[in-house]
């Protein structure tokens, strides 16, 4: 057989190969972009904060809802570049195809995915509560009866202080897709349900090694939070607070003192800082009893990894940053520069 005929031969053959190959592709395609099922009835499918398209397509196979979790991780990133999930209870049935799915994910065609509540980093539960009551959950008085008298199954509220601030610190901020029809109880479960996320073994692991209870983890965390606008300072104020915590300095947190006045001031006077209570860590040193309000992921992080420095002191800025200082004399200046 001449070379030519050999050559023709595997162009013959390579030819075949593809188109056999690109049928059975088209093939596939087709029954993985279709139903699972004809028949079956829908499921609940809870997404919690942060939850990523592989995590859920993974489940969502497993759960026999979609017959491809590739499929459905290559069209949720056709369909929309930025595509984002928001935690909440959805309801998907076997009959839908996977663009049904994501189209629902995305536009929050059912009732729960429509009242969309985002709670932000820094509220305190009283915010927290006019927000739900807002977005048509439940009463104030509702809300405020849960957070004060209703048990929920977690080991660190077992030694929270009692009144309206027992969770403050543990209503994790995100959003959450909540249907009207949820219960108090059942949406600020949902909160607690994701900060309990956030209290992994590593982190449990860290916070022996830094003999940090949990409460003080998160007191930590919500003192950053209130005193941080921009995230790489976060790490540097969680330094100067463990920095005073170690040498036994009062924290003299704005933040503690606003918590007190529970209206915010635009400036405080000498006076704000005399309030009597073991809030004020102007008066008292150390944390104060419990967090004053309820920090997000990166905030808790900054409390779990602080900055390793010396710094003892810092003031804001007009831009948003704030100055550090090792010494008084340091902050004296940056005070004089900046305020």
């Amino acid at each position: 057989m001449s070379r030519k005929k050999k050559t023709v031969g595997m162009l013959i053959k390579i030819i075949l190969v593809l188109l056999v190959g690109g049928l059975g592709f088209m093939s596939w395609w087709t029954w993985a972009t279709k139903p699972y099922s004809s028949t079956g009835v829908s499921e609940k499918i809870t997404i919690s904060p942060g939850t990523t398209a592989t995590q859920l397509a993974e489940e969502l196979q497993q759960r026999h809802l979609i017959r491809s979790a590739w499929m459905f991780k290559y069209l949720a990133r056709s369909l929309q570049a930025n595509f984002k999930l928001y935690a909440g209870d959805y309801q998907l049935a076997p009959q839908m195809t996977p663009n049904e799915m994501i189209s629902r994910l995305i536009k929050g065609a059912t009732p729960m995915a429509n009242n969309l509540v985002t709670i932000p980093e820094g509220y305190s539960t009283e915010q927290i509560i006019d927000l739900l009551v807002q977005k048509g959950i439940g009463s104030k008085a509702e809300l405020e009866k849960v957070v004060e008298e209703d048990e929920f199954p977690y080991e660190f509220l077992k030694n929270a202080p009692p009144g309206i601030h027992r969770l403050e610190g543990f209503l994790f901020p995100s959003t959450y897709a909540i249907d009207t029809k949820t219960s108090p109880h059942a949406a600020l479960n949902l909160f607690l349900q994701q900060f309990a996320k956030e209290l992994t073994p590593e982190v449990q692991k860290n916070l022996d090694t830094m003999k940090l209870t949990v409460s003080q983890w998160v007191t930590l965390g919500s003192l950053v939070e209130k005193e941080a606008k921009m995230e790489s300072d976060r790490p540097l104020i969680a330094s100067v607070f463990m920095n005073r915590l170690k040498i036994k300095q009062p924290l003299q947190s704005c933040a503690t003192i606003q918590f007190l006045l529970g209206t915010p001031k635009s400036k405080l006077y000498d006076k704000d800082l005399q309030i009597p209570s073991p809030y004020n860590t102007y008066l008292h040193p150390g944390l104060p009893p419990g967090p004053i309000a309820n920090p997000g992921h990166a905030s808790l992080q900054a409390a779990l990894h602080p900055a390793q420095t010396d710094l003892l002191y810092f003031v804001a800025k007009s831009d948003g940053y704030h100055a550090f200082a090792k010494t008084y004399a340091e902050h004296l200046k940056n005070v004089k520069l900046y305020q």
